[in-house]
């Protein structure tokens, strides 16, 4: 099989086509990239990439570059996107040419080729925010510009289901070690600040919850999509919902001199909490343990 990932050199990017390169059944993995984001770590390091791994360097909003990508795959995974934590409500003319016209102009390519199968990275931003516990079939609410694109995206990938396999990925924050980091993203954030400054800022109460998922947990289940039989399907792909004062818990104990700096800790922020298709850990004190035991992991991996 060969397997087109857009967006590819980037966080989530690099951890799959890495998983995908340990498969022998896969015969050639391609990133497709603009490098806007000025990653290059997906091609240096002591793990040489075979043969099979090619790179070319595009935007997906370079419909004759993209097609000519497009027309060499069998499978697809969608990951390029304009991905600006925390300010998601920015730039709302970027996130709609790049996450939704972008998205557009995949699907405009796949449309014209052999390919079999489509994986759309969406977000659990699509949901919005709310009290209540979001699950699957209930009515999108997004709440920032980037959740409106990603939403947008998901229209035009799900338009082609009667025409390939389709699935549509709602990830959670996602979090862990990686070689090409990403330390926007707020578990990440925390524990750098941590590391290197010995404080941390909280804003707000800290109650506010959001989904998270492993890194290593989205490169494994995106990689187990392509042996799924089933023609379309959406998913949230979350394993725990965890509190920002969860999140501090876990800090303290591998930091203890940390120190918090608490900023309108009277403010409630926005809730966000998703139900998981990927099996929720139902004791939260388990599900902190998982935590532990990742961030003291990737702590291993900071130089000093």
């Amino acid at each position: 099989m060969r397997v087109l990932i857009t967006g590819g050199a980037g966080y989530i990017g690099t951890a799959l086509c890495q998983a995908l390169l340990a498969d022998p059944s896969i015969e050639r993995v391609t990133i497709y990239d603009n490098l806007s984001r000025h990653n290059y770590n997906a091609f240096i390091g002591t793990l040489k990439l075979d043969h099979r791994f090619h790179f070319i360097e595009g935007d997906i909003l370079d419909s004759r570059n993209l097609r000519k990508a497009v027309r060499n795959a069998d499978a697809i995974f969608h990951l390029a996107a304009k991905v600006t934590t925390p300010f998601a409500d920015q730039d709302a003319h970027l996130f709609e040419q790049v996450n939704h016209w972008g998205t557009a102009e995949v699907t405009y390519a796949v449309e014209e080729s052999d390919v079999q199968r489509l994986v759309y990275l969406s977000s659990v931003s699509v949901y919005g925010s709310g009290e209540e516990r979001k699950a699957l079939g209930v009515q999108l609410n997004p709440k920032t510009f980037y959740g409106i694109s990603k939403m947008r995206g998901e229209e035009h990938v799900r338009r082609l289901e009667d025409k390939v396999k389709t699935h549509i990925v709602r990830c959670g924050n996602v979090y862990g070690y990686n070689k090409s980091m990403r330390f926007d993203a707020v578990i990440n954030k925390l524990l750098f600040e941590a590391n290197f400054h010995g404080t941390i800022n909280v804003h707000g109460s800290g109650e506010q919850h959001r989904p998270f998922i492993f890194i290593d947990t989205v490169s494994r289940h995106l990689h187990t999509i392509l042996k799924d039989q089933s023609a379309t399907g959406t998913i949230n792909l979350v394993e725990h919902n965890y509190s920002i004062n969860d999140i501090v818990e876990v800090l303290k104990e591998l930091y203890p001199e940390m120190e918090m700096i608490f900023i309108n800790n009277n403010m409630k922020l926005r809730e966000l909490k998703v139900d998981t298709s990927t099996g929720n850990l139902a004791d939260p004190a388990e599900g902190l343990a998982v935590l532990r035991d990742r961030l003291a992991s990737f702590k291993k991996e900071f130089t000093f």
